[in-house]
């Protein structure tokens, strides 16, 4: 895979890739590279990135898929979206092939939607024959060159050429090697435990605070929710619940020491739908209301 920092604008994040001459690249929409040239010969973080990513896999190598490992021992088809962590551990020296990144922006919210091989819970890889590797790499060559025109629609040759590789996997079988790893409950555990600290801290009252349950990280980690459970329970001793309170109350303390927001906007941001649910949270966790720890906290 490649080496990516993440830099943030107004409304998307700009990716830059580091190519193997130490060279960075940055696309805001929509790029694509061949794999040659960029660090795809030893080992990738495991981690989630933040687009969307096409890539034709041509050499050897482990891929780690959210608790799933896969060997690709011929050319791949490989879909990554952003809410699933994954990192490639090459076994071979020749790492060939294409891969594009682009943003939510650059297709239609409504048709990512639809498009099961980017869908949490589905099957991001395909192998390919001779054929279709054939024609998957003719639309990546095409895209490389189409990439560099000044023409005015190039988006949107370029977007036909994605569904045409987005079509051509549709008609395939998803890959059904899948193994799981003998570290697979640590690295759900992992897994959770990073998406859990990635929404702190809270900085606005205005955020939105989007997995709340056992049940909204497994969907995101594209595991059963019994799964995550029994492997955070495993790993951890606690259970995802007890995990997902504590940090709540470690984040509302931190408000309600830090900052001098009202008692509803801190229910709010944590995600609380009512300040009267969160004040019985609060109280349940640490036997005080909130008014009455701030008010401690002065004494």
């Amino acid at each position: 895979m490649s080496t990516t920092t993440i830099t943030k604008n107004n409304r998307a994040a700009d990716v830059t890739v580091t190519d193997l001459n130490g060279n960075k690249h940055t696309t805001s929409l929509f790029n694509v590279y061949r794999r040659e040239d960029y660090l795809c010969r030893s080992h990738s973080a495991y981690s989630r990135r933040d687009y969307y990513k096409i890539s034709l896999i041509i050499g050897t190598g482990i891929l780690y898929y959210a608790e799933k490992g896969i060997e690709i021992n011929k050319p791949a088809l490989l879909f990554s979206n952003p809410n699933v962590p994954y990192a490639w551990e090459a076994s071979s020296e020749e790492q060939s092939g294409y891969f594009c990144l682009f943003k939510e922006d650059f297709i239609r919210h409504e048709e990512l939607a639809h498009i099961p091989m980017f869908k949490i819970g589905g099957e991001p890889l395909f192998f390919i024959s001779e054929t279709q590797q054939k024609f998957i790499s003719s639309l990546f060559e095409k895209m490389l060159d189409e990439i560099e025109t000044d023409y005015t629609f190039k988006h949107d040759l370029l977007r036909n050429y994605v569904y045409l590789i987005i079509h051509e996997a549709m008609k395939m079988h998803p890959a059904d090697a899948y193994f799981r790893p003998s570290n697979a409950s640590a690295r759900i555990a992992s897994l959770f435990m990073e998406l859990l600290e990635r929404q702190f801290p809270i900085d606005s009252p205005a955020h939105n605070f989007k997995f709340k349950t056992a049940n909204d990280y497994a969907l995101h980690l594209s595991v059963h929710v019994n799964h995550l459970n029994r492997a955070v329970k495993e790993v951890t001793g606690k259970t995802t619940t007890t995990h997902i309170s504590e940090r709540i109350i470690t984040e509302a303390k931190a408000l309600l020491r830090h900052t001098d927001w009202n008692i509803s906007e801190i229910a709010y941001s944590l995600g609380f739908d009512y300040p009267a649910y969160f004040n019985n949270f609060f109280k349940k966790q640490t036997n005080t209301n909130p008014k009455a720890y701030r008010q401690s906290l002065v004494d």
